[in-house]
């Protein structure tokens, strides 16, 4: 049996803390600072850094697992720890110097929206202009710098802009079904200048600085098995609340006590099996591809393929698992005292995110067809 990695441990021994402070993040809709401050402590959002500016440099499946075991306490905390790693990434795209002016400090986190806003930016002398709007910046509340990825005006690029989160307008806008501790908030920026030095060309190997095989793959790819590893924490920590269920509880109607419903036994027992199935067809395709890239050096498209797969299906089927065992546990889940209505309400959350969409498997079954995909994952 392979060790497990340290920070792992450290995530699964932070779980009485993060159940603790749960229904005050949920409350208040972004995660308490005592858990902000012991994810620094612990440097859990330097897990996909590089090693020259004091970061982990995680292999991904040791990465999912640490998501994983914070998820399964508060899916919340796992979202941000997630995209604040995935954004870390920059740090291999940067200049040193610029590198370790944003992620040296402790609390050097940064935060961003998804690409695909219709603003340019604005090329000038030794930098950029930019002005617009960016939502779903998970994280946004603990964070000290934001990012935007910006088509730049008049080239056929899209650069990703970082700057202070003390230069833009911050509007709350997360009133959310579930993840509502992750205070994915918006941003708006005026005018504002960004150093050439402070932006990049995301995930693309010309402006990659670090050689080590984490960064053979992209921010993308870690943010699936990161956010699939939130979504198999929220399932392993639902299964674990619903084999806790009282050993005498009877469903209304019911004869018998609910354990020894043969339904239910079944039901159990197949949500077991799709959780340990798509988790280690999740480590097992990482695992592989890992492997590849240090003997080889990149990756292949049907690796590509496989693990967009691997963490689709991942999501998926925890969801699969949530569902059932949310509704066999009857009326019982729908308390918010009980370790149940949050844990759905955010896995159908993270499931609407864009690493669950079920585009992917139409993109997939293109790319194992021998055809190009017609949608991008």
């Amino acid at each position: 049996m392979s060790e497990v990695h340290p920070q792992i441990l450290k995530a699964r021994a932070l779980q009485p803390l993060l159940e603790a402070e749960a229904a005050e993040g949920n409350a208040q809709r972004a995660v308490t600072q005592k858990v902000v401050q012991a994810l620094k402590d612990g440097q859990f959002f330097r897990m996909l850094q590089p090693k020259s500016v004091g970061g982990l440099e995680m292999k991904p499946t040791d990465f999912s697992q640490v998501t994983e075991a914070i998820a399964a306490a508060d899916a919340s905390v796992g979202w941000i720890t997630c995209q604040g790693n995935g954004c870390s990434m920059s740090a291999a795209y940067l200049d040193p110097r610029v590198a370790k002016e944003i992620f040296g400090p402790q609390d050097g986190i940064l935060a961003w929206g998804p690409p695909g806003a219709p603003f340019e930016a604005e090329p000038v002398d030794g930098g950029y202009c930019i002005s617009g709007t960016w939502r779903f910046a998970s994280g946004s509340y603990n964070a000290t710098f934001l990012g935007a990825h910006m088509k730049v005006k008049g080239r056929k690029e899209t650069r990703t802009m970082l700057f202070p989160k003390s230069s833009v307008v911050m509007t709350d806008i997360w009133h959310t079904l579930g993840l509502r501790g992750t205070a994915s908030n918006q941003y708006t920026a005026t005018d504002l200048f960004v150093p050439e030095d402070h932006t990049m060309l995301r995930d693309t190997p010309s402006d990659r600085r670090e050689d080590g095989p984490l960064y053979r793959f992209t921010s993308n790819q870690l943010y699936s098995v990161g956010f699939a590893g939130v979504g198999l924490g929220i399932a392993r920590g639902l299964i674990d609340a619903f084999l806790d269920l009282p050993a005498n509880k009877v469903s209304r109607g019911a004869g018998r006590p609910m354990r020894e419903n043969n339904v239910v036994q079944s039901q159990l027992a197949q949500s077991e099996a799709r959780w340990h199935s798509a988790r280690a067809f999740l480590h097992n395709s990482f695992n592989e591809v890992w492997d590849h890239v240090i003997a080889h050096g990149d990756m292949t498209d049907r690796q590509r393929a496989m693990l967009r797969l691997a963490s689709t299906w991942a999501i998926n089927q925890s969801t699969e698992a949530v569902n059932t065992l949310f509704h066999a546990a009857g009326s019982a889940a729908v308390f918010e005292d009980q370790p149940f209505e949050r844990r759905l309400r955010d896995m159908h959350t993270v499931s609407q995110q864009s690493q669950g969409r079920q585009l992917h498997y139409e993109s997939v079954g293109q790319i194992m067809f021998g055809m190009p995909a017609e949608n991008q994952f």
